[in-house]
């Protein structure tokens, strides 16, 4: 199965690592390698994940407070989110039309 980020996922990613990278020299690099660790334990038991809709799923990384959403499709994993677990908690829906949440 294969990973793929919608553009503001992605784009979340980047803006999460340089953030902590300015914080710290290193540490969005550190958090870039926690988000893989879960992506790694989504893609291993895609099914875990807290359930967030009838298809969406959260998985949340473990030293920093952010969640992966996710959903399983046929042969991939779309990530919707990478998001700050106390932010904005439901902006994963706007991504989404109404029928693939």
């Amino acid at each position: 199965m294969k990973v793929e980020f919608l553009a503001a996922a992605q784009a979340e990613l980047v803006d999460v690592v340089s953030y902590y990278n300015e914080r710290a020299e290193g540490l969005g690099y550190e958090f870039a390698a926690e988000v893989k660790q879960t992506l790694a334990r989504i893609l291993q038991f895609p099914d875990a994940g807290r359930p967030l809709s009838r298809r969406t799923r959260r998985g949340r990384t473990r030293r920093f407070p952010y969640g992966v959403v996710y959903q399983v499709r046929a042969d991939l994993v779309l990530i919707v989110a990478v998001m700050h677990m106390r932010r904005h908690p439901e902006c994963w829906k706007s991504r989404l039309e109404p029928r693939e949440r």
